[in-house]
């Protein structure tokens, strides 16, 4: 196996030398932390195992208790864990996981998930000798259910190891987990526990491709349909550390750092755990995840002795680095390749409602706004629990039965943020995109993400619809309106899109290789002629051709495609070309990270935050929903309470975009 970590062993080695630094650094008053941090994070695990006995020899101290005496806060934690082996570090966590108040399920997930079977066994003795108790025992008493089997199972270290694999088995074994599951009602977990808790790492692999092509579906999309709480979220972890530990790592680290607060635990556990076997591949899965170097989210991250030690660890800054390392690439193909198999079941939050009257809805909504005051809970009851069709016959029937414009009444007794949400809602889809439209770009200044979110992620049919809608209802056409607001190559692409001309269909096979070929071609040319054949291939092929290109891109170029936009383009045409991307690997995950961005930090983006939830409610917003907890650790609905709680005093408008969200993860 190919050394992949960060730290190694020190050249010239004298434990005893070393011994003495630390003891002169430690005694008198106060203590050379710089020292401390600079000797312990250059030396590897097992020479600092020598240092610990040399110091004891030669002073008569224990090391570790010294450090805990003279040391503090998360930079004490740190460079103490430093100090265990690694069977004792994972030891302890279990052995803090699950004693005292609550038990930490993420951290027995992350531990449980990862490890090898040597890990799993040194664990199990590191736990005894330090705690006098069996390991199982103690995990037995303090989880339940399935998630509790499972933890059992991984605990034995008995994952098959042979490497060799049996096609006739794979196939079994895929056909198993698909009628345990996605086949019948209710879910054999047995079945799940047995084959992903046993079978190795390439069998599983080929496992989870074949069970792709039966189910139509990832495997990962399965277990989030089927399981649920702690299970779901352990069996996601096994999957995704089968498929790459490394980016399984990744994303915790991501997690453990983005949003307020840091989940320091967490984050001194992984960097410790990795650094002498893959934290260069991690830092570069991290890279590709989230276009930015772990180092430099570290350093924004931390602070003082504690972020020195921890970018010492992670052992340099990946942002101005070109190529991937070997496993960052394969993953980086197999990203796509498992976007291009996976058929995604797109699932709305807003469904016809059943037993609908369209007269006594136009009767019911004229009495909340008759008289004096409005009843707006009836007003959103009604409109946010109709399908965008059946509001239109809600609409037709208020000015025949009543001789009044609905819209007009809505727009006359509601205001702000509720206006325009409740308005938006009773616009056709193709009516609301071209309003979108119109207003990203009236006024002073452009709002060019607006208009690369609509013209980016809509099909050729809404395209179409949209330019018909924005040419009677602002009597001029859509691209004549995109060619004054906007310049350049920007321009020329939104034009390009605005046409609804996409190819649609499959990939071609051979035309993919070719686009592949040319995109990576286009990389070493001028930046006019880059921008001018990326235009011409990511605005006009189908996305499932697309998926292909992109991932025979890695082959030609050893680079991702979306790292490639980042650093080679800039402004709105990376931004508009990269939205493309986005949109092609996955659609759900993209509004996911519009929606993030819409309500994160300080004020919201409320025009993002309507246009997403009314635009994708009847489309695929169950599936934002599920990526954007996946993504962001916290659920859609809860992030939509609290990030739209300070500027909507009634909460009219929060619980109009909550119905819309259609429940909590």
């Amino acid at each position: 196996m190919v050394f992949r970590g960060t730290i190694t062993d020190a050249p010239d080695f004298d434990p005893a030398a070393d011994a003495e630094t630390l003891y002169n650094a430690m005694k008198g008053i106060g203590s050379d932390k710089e020292a401390i941090l600079d000797l312990v994070t250059s030396r590897s695990n097992a020479q600092r195992q020598e240092v610990i006995e040399a110091y004891k020899c030669s002073f008569g101290k224990d090391l570790i208790e010294d450090l805990k005496y003279e040391l503090t806060g998360k930079f004490e934690r740190l460079i103490v864990s430093l100090m265990r082996t690694p069977a004792q570090h994972d030891a302890k966590e279990i052995h803090d996981a699950i004693k005292g108040a609550g038990t930490n399920e993420r951290c027995l997930i992350e531990v449980m998930a990862s490890r090898n079977n040597n890990q799993i066994h040194g664990m199990v003795e590191a736990y005894k000798d330090a705690y006098g108790g069996d390991i199982e025992e103690d995990v037995i008493a303090d989880t339940s259910g399935h998630f509790k089997k499972m933890l059992v199972v991984l605990l034995q270290g008995t994952r098959d190891g042979s490497g060799v694999v049996d096609a006739d088995l794979v196939e079994q074994d895929a056909q198993d987990l698909y009628a345990a599951g996605e086949e019948q009602w209710g879910t054999e977990e047995a079945k799940f526990i047995m084959i992903l808790g046993n079978r190795s790492v390439t069998h599983l692999r080929m496992v989870f491709d074949a069970y792709e092509k039966i189910a139509e579906c990832s495997i990962e999309d399965s277990i989030k349909s089927e399981l649920s709480g702690d299970f779901e979220r352990l069996m996601l972890a096994v999957v995704q550390c089968i498929r790459s530990v490394p980016m399984f790592y990744a994303k915790r680290l991501y997690r453990s750092m983005k949003g307020l607060g840091t989940a320091d635990n967490t984050l001194i556990r992984i960097m410790i755990s990795r650094s002498e076997i893959d934290m260069l591949d991690i830092r570069e899965c991290f890279r590709l995840k989230y276009e930015k170097s772990l180092y430099n989210m570290i350093k924004d991250d931390t602070s003082g002795d504690y972020k020195r030690t921890l970018l010492n660890l992670c052992g340099g800054d990946d942002d101005l680095a070109g190529e991937f390392f070997p496993e960052a690439a394969q993953i980086a193909y197999k990203m796509w390749e498992t976007s291009s198999m996976t058929k995604v079941q797109l699932r709305p939050t807003v469904r016809p409602a059943s037993n609908f009257d369209p007269a006594a809805d136009a009767q019911a909504l004229r009495k909340a706004m008759k008289g004096f005051g409005t009843d707006e809970d009836a007003i959103i009851d009604i409109v946010a629990q109709r399908s965008n069709a059946q509001r239109q016959e809600i609409r037709q029937t208020f000015k025949s039965l009543l001789g009044r414009d609905l819209m007009k009444d809505l727009k006359s007794e509601l205001s702000k943020n509720l206006e325009r949400l409740i308005i938006g809602l009773m616009l056709t889809p193709a009516e609301f995109d071209a309003k979108m439209m119109k207003k990203a770009m009236e006024g002073a200044g452009t709002d060019e993400h607006a208009l690369i979110e609509i013209l980016v992620t809509r099909s050729n049919e809404e395209i179409h619809a949209m330019n018909a809608a924005y040419q009677d209802a602002y009597k001029r056409s859509l691209e004549e309106a995109i060619q004054s607001d906007t310049s350049g190559h920007f321009c020329r692409i939104l034009v390009s899109l605005v046409q609804g001309a996409r190819e649609e269909g499959p990939a071609d096979i051979e035309k993919a290789n070719e686009d592949a070929q040319e995109l990576a071609d286009a990389c070493n040319a001028e930046s006019d002629d880059m921008e001018m054949k990326f235009m011409s291939i990511l605005c006009t092929r189908s996305f499932p051709h697309l998926r292909r290109v992109f991932q025979e891109f890695v082959k030609c170029s050893n680079k991702d495609i979306e790292q490639i936009i980042k650093k080679e383009l800039s402004g709105d045409v990376k931004n508009a070309f990269y939205a493309i991307v986005c949109s092609v690997k996955n659609k759900p995950s993209y509004f996911a990270d519009r929606l993030y961005k819409a309500m994160k930090g300080l004020g919201t983006d409320d025009r993002a935050l309507i246009r997403i939830m009314v635009s994708r409610s009847e489309i695929d917003l169950f599936n934002i929903r599920k990526d954007f907890k996946e993504t962001h650790d916290v659920s859609l609905h809860e992030f939509i309470q609290v990030e739209t709680m300070l500027g909507d005093t009634s909460g009219d408008y929060r619980k109009t975009l909550l119905t819309l969200c259609g429940g909590e993860d």
